[in-house]
């Protein structure tokens, strides 16, 4: 049994991990901003900590002792979300070097996870897979907080007692996923008949990398029992899905028809390369974004 530590418990990544975790019979403590009880985990110990906090940071794992740290706690806000947040960069950057920071200075052995973006990632052909190879960018405050914390990361590389992988995640969807992103807002319009804000949607034809999120969870504890070593690792579908397939899909799975007018050119966001987690992990996909859509519809009132 292994004592793991969870920020962002109770976020879709967080909850869907704690309950592989629980199954394998580990011991889980989950990191959240504000006490509730919606979407609680059986026999996780939530714990409410202010990771801005250095003494209370330090306290809390001084006495968890963890051996493995998964951090999901850094914002991951919308594209509107993003332009109102001036201090974003400053908060999430200043609390996840508090975190790395405390867990050095405890002087055990640790691994951290740090779960990263597919937007850090620069290419310039979107229709070309991409691996851990690829350049980084740094180009809004979101990607520069990722950037900068993975160099961060990499200057205490040479610590024997501090494991770390950058987990670089691509899309993945399921039904403990924020309203505001893509899919759920895609089977929100259908379950309220808003044509209109389906059809601005569609109009867009993106095309990209997207995943069930038991699938991404599931690479993710792999890792954390695997002895591989690497800086850098890829968490994809491996294949390009249409964003506009997926909403047929969920039109007829609701029994309504709509037509369309016909899409301007693809837009095609960046697709991962998923060899290296597949042959170091074993790692075998189960589901798909069509599943994920599915239970999104189906759990959504």
């Amino acid at each position: 049994m292994k004592k793991f530590l969870i920020t962002g418990a109770k976020g879709q990544d967080g909850l869907i991990l704690s309950k592989i975790l629980i199954r394998k019979g580990h011991k889980v403590y989950g990191i959240i901003k504000k006490k509730n009880y919606l979407n609680s985990v059986n026999k996780v110990k939530y714990l409410k900590l202010n990771l801005s906090n250095k003494k209370k940071v330090l306290s809390l794992l001084s006495k968890i002792k963890p051996d493995i740290v998964i951090h999901f706690g850094s914002s991951n806000p919308s594209y509107n979300e993003m332009k109102k947040k001036k201090n974003f960069y400053d908060k999430n950057f200043l609390e996840t070097k508090i975190l790395i920071d405390a867990l050095l200075l405890l002087k055990i052995k640790i691994k951290f996870v740090f779960a990263n973006s597919a937007q850090i990632l620069k290419s310039k052909n979107k229709k070309k897979k991409i691996d851990e190879k690829t350049e980084f960018h740094k180009y809004n405050d979101y990607t520069k907080f990722r950037y900068n914390i993975f160099k961060y990361l990499k200057k205490n590389k040479k610590n024997p007692k501090f494991k770390f992988v950058n987990l670089i995640l691509f899309n993945h969807d399921s039904k403990f996923r924020n309203s505001k992103f893509l899919l759920p807002r895609i089977v929100k319009y259908i379950k309220n008949k808003n044509f209109k804000s389906l059809e601005e949607i569609f109009m867009e034809n993106i095309s990209g990398d997207f995943s069930h999120a038991e699938d991404i969870c599931n690479a993710i504890y792999l890792l954390t029992m695997s002895n591989n070593s690497v800086d850098n690792l890829i968490l994809s579908s491996g294949k390009r899905t249409k964003i506009n397939n997926v909403i047929k899909f969920l039109l007829r799975l609701s029994g309504l028809k709509h037509s369309f007018l016909t899409p301007k050119k693809p837009y095609h966001m960046l697709c991962g390369d998923n060899k290296l987690a597949k042959r170091i992990l074993n790692w075998k996909l189960k589901k798909n974004i069509y599943i994920a859509s599915k239970e999104i519809y189906k759990n959504k009132s």
